[in-house]
């Protein structure tokens, strides 16, 4: 047979644009069956005609009829919700051996303010939390403060000069004492305190300083070294000095005894001449060393020479008196003069040989040893 694009068109006459038509309807159709959406409103709009979607100006359309109306978005992540993992293996995923898993990094949490802390507030005493302290050695401690001031009943503050490094419970012990103690003592001087003089808080050292010993309850920042008090009206009431009254010195020492572990003083070692030792030192059945003296002022010494006289003195009547009238009894002769060796004339002869005393009656004396 022979079959040729001439011998076709003889045999299925087809001219002009109806030839192109017949076949496009058809095809047309099946396209629109296939893209026709599932909603009824969409399947009247294309009924306006397949071209018109098609192959119309709008251009093409998307196809959200597809998708919901509206989305939801995601909620908000709570603000208590814990912190995320680190990056891991997943569950069930098996890891290869000898591969390093990176190491979880820990979690740093603030600690929870002891007791102490929470007491010790600012209507008691200006004391910041400083962190802890570790090392070198046994140095150190925890629940630390700087203790800046004692803050009294009445809203005055007691300045600690300077600012002294303790550990909680020793803070509020000296506080304690300040407001306790010392303010009532003050009253009865007739003034109020205003300074704290520290002359030592934390320090890492052994005991008195000295290389090799126990370590003092300093290197603990448990111990606090106080030299005076100071008052309003300018006074200073120092501990250690022998010219303060001495019941004011002994109230001192029975306060601190009856609060403080350990209280060290002039005639405890010969360490502490110049100022109290003080600290919270815990010993087994709460034993307690207290060891203050307290010196009775020194005899005053009565100088080995008098003083030399002033030259404005005014001279003395007593021996220009005396010497006018010896001059006087010289010049009307009343007195004779005596010269070295001379004796005194009695009118009697002098030429009698003297006695001998061993001749006489009367015994002999003995001679004392």
């Amino acid at each position: 047979m022979n079959f040729s694009a001439g011998n076709a068109r003889r045999k299925w006459p087809c001219r002009g644009p109806a030839c192109g038509e017949r076949l496009m309807g058809p095809v047309a159709a099946v396209l629109l069956m296939l893209c026709a959406p599932a909603d009824p409103a969409a399947a009247r709009r294309s009924a306006q005609g397949p071209r018109g979607d098609l192959f119309g100006s709008q251009g093409p359309k998307l196809r959200g009829s597809l998708l919901p109306a509206s989305v939801p978005l995601p909620k908000l992540r709570p603000a208590e919700a814990p912190s995320a993992k680190p990056d891991g293996p997943a569950a069930g995923q098996q890891v290869p051996a000898g591969t390093e898993q990176p190491a979880a990094e820990p979690v740093m949490t603030a600690p929870e303010p002891s007791a102490c802390r929470l007491a010790l507030t600012e209507a008691i005493a200006i004391a910041p939390s400083i962190p802890d302290i570790h090392g070198p050695g046994d140095c150190g401690g925890e629940d630390l403060v700087r203790l800046e001031a004692v803050v009294l009943p009445d809203k005055h503050r007691v300045a600690v000069k300077p600012a002294a490094i303790l550990r909680c419970a020793m803070a509020s012990a000296i506080a304690d004492w300040i407001r306790t103690d010392m303010v009532p003592l003050a009253s009865s001087l007739g003034s109020a305190i205003t300074d704290l003089d520290n002359f030592d808080s934390f320090e890492c050292r052994g005991r008195n300083r000295v290389n090799g010993a126990r370590l003092s309850e300093h290197g603990r920042a448990n111990a606090l070294d106080v030299r005076s008090l100071k008052l309003a009206d300018g006074r200073s009431i120092s501990l250690t000095d022998r010219t303060v009254p001495r019941d004011l010195r002994e109230s001192v020492l029975h306060s601190m005894c009856a609060r403080f572990s350990t209280v060290l003083g002039p005639g405890s070692d010969g360490y502490h001449e110049d100022h109290i030792h003080l600290d919270l030192m815990e010993r087994r059945n709460d034993y307690k060393i207290c060891q203050w003296n307290i010196w009775d002022p020194l005899p005053q010494v009565a100088p080995l020479l008098p003083a030399a006289r002033p030259d404005d003195a005014p001279p003395r009547e007593a021996g220009t008196k005396s010497d006018a009238t010896k001059s006087d009894a010289a010049k009307s002769g009343s007195v004779e003069p005596r010269t070295e060796g001379a004796k005194p004339a009695t009118g009697k002869s002098t030429d009698k040989p003297p006695t001998d005393k061993s001749s006489s009656d009367t015994p002999p004396t003995k001679k004392r040893r």
